[in-house]
């Protein structure tokens, strides 16, 4: 990127990286290339698939509890939309959950295919199934899935799919995609110059939309983590994911056996298919856990009352090794227990 913002024509090259990242992640999740928006983040793509229906005849939104913020924000933040939460309040969830809320006044289903912080996989196609008997649509939010197991549109049956480059798809934050089934339909709330139908006319007085998914892109997306979307992708292109799949499995296995003999608390589903590719260490003061790993090059992510430990398709032995090293060592300096989980 520092060597193409050196020479002439810079954003020329820049828009060529863009369509490369729209391309590259088309076919990661089996897409055509006219249903992927390039937008600045997963709340922004759960708003513009919002914000161009109509509530009126069904108003309710149904979402659950272990939502990512982002994406829960965005649906109660839309005008004439009544959110219905299922789940338990510490976000626990289930697929039949879904299945048994579902009404002729649903009008649009949100579901993660793996919750942010307990690492809940969930049946996607089956609640799709359910919510388009009823007459709804269907949002997932794949940011804990994309990358580490395989996706397909068509096969989880989705109307909307979005998920960031800032984990698994191994880029930066900044950049996000938005799959729209039917791309078409109709337009965001939210538009900026690339949403046009030709944006290098740069036609002010004239608001024309494309007919296909580009109509929910805004403005100008931060360059750097294009050129590191499109890395990325690239990388995770060359990998079989069903091979990624089953060795984040075996490294969930062997870690959560691990920190289990070391007295440590962790959040599993009942079955691995179930769970996605992090393992949840209960730790109430998981802020301080983070900051004192971080410090010895074990890095995991603290989530209301969890420590998260990201599996990935580089994830080795020696890495779970010192990881669980790590945190027992953290024991035994900070003279803290384990706590039961709540």
């Amino acid at each position: 990127m520092l060597d193409d913002l050196s020479r002439p024509g810079f954003w020329q090259v820049c828009e060529e990286q863009v369509a490369e990242a729209r391309r590259l992640f088309a076919r990661l999740v089996g897409a055509d290339v006219n249903q992927i928006a390039v937008l600045p983040n997963a709340s922004v793509a759960a708003h513009q698939a919002a914000s161009g229906r109509r509530w009126r005849r069904r108003r309710d939104l149904l979402a659950t509890t272990a939502e990512f913020p982002g994406i829960a924000h965005a649906w109660l933040a839309q005008p004439g939309v009544r959110v219905r939460w299922i789940g338990l309040s510490g976000g626990q969830v289930r697929t039949s959950d879904y299945l048994s809320q579902i009404t002729t006044r649903t009008g649009m289903v949100s579901v993660p295919a793996v919750t942010y912080r307990d690492s809940i996989r969930l049946d996607v196609a089956r609640v799709a199934d359910a919510a388009h008997d009823a007459g709804a649509q269907v949002f997932v939010d794949a940011y804990q899935a994309a990358g580490v197991m395989p996706l397909d549109v068509d096969s989880l049956g989705c109307d909307y799919l979005v998920t960031g480059t800032g984990k698994y798809l191994l880029g930066l934050p900044g950049l996000a995609f938005l799959y729209v089934r039917h791309p078409d339909g109709p337009l965001p709330a939210l538009t900026g110059w690339l949403g046009r139908t030709d944006p290098h006319t740069f036609r002010a007085t004239i608001l024309d939309s494309p007919p296909h998914a580009r109509r929910y892109e805004t403005g100008t997306p931060a360059a750097a983590a294009v050129y590191a979307a499109v890395a990325g992708l690239s990388l995770i292109g060359g990998l079989d994911l069903q091979q990624v799949r089953h060795h984040t499995q075996r490294m969930i296995t062997a870690t959560a056996q691990r920190l289990a003999f070391q007295g440590e608390v962790v959040r599993l589903t009942g079955s691995l298919d179930a769970h996605g590719a992090h393992l949840a260490l209960v730790e109430p003061h998981a802020d301080t856990m983070a900051a004192w790993l971080g410090n010895r090059s074990v890095i995991a992510a603290p989530r209301s009352g969890v420590l998260r430990l990201a599996m990935h398709a580089y994830t080795t032995d020696d890495d779970i090794d010192t990881a669980c090293e790590a945190i027992a060592a953290y024991r035994r300096r900070s003279r803290t227990r384990p706590e039961a989980p709540r």
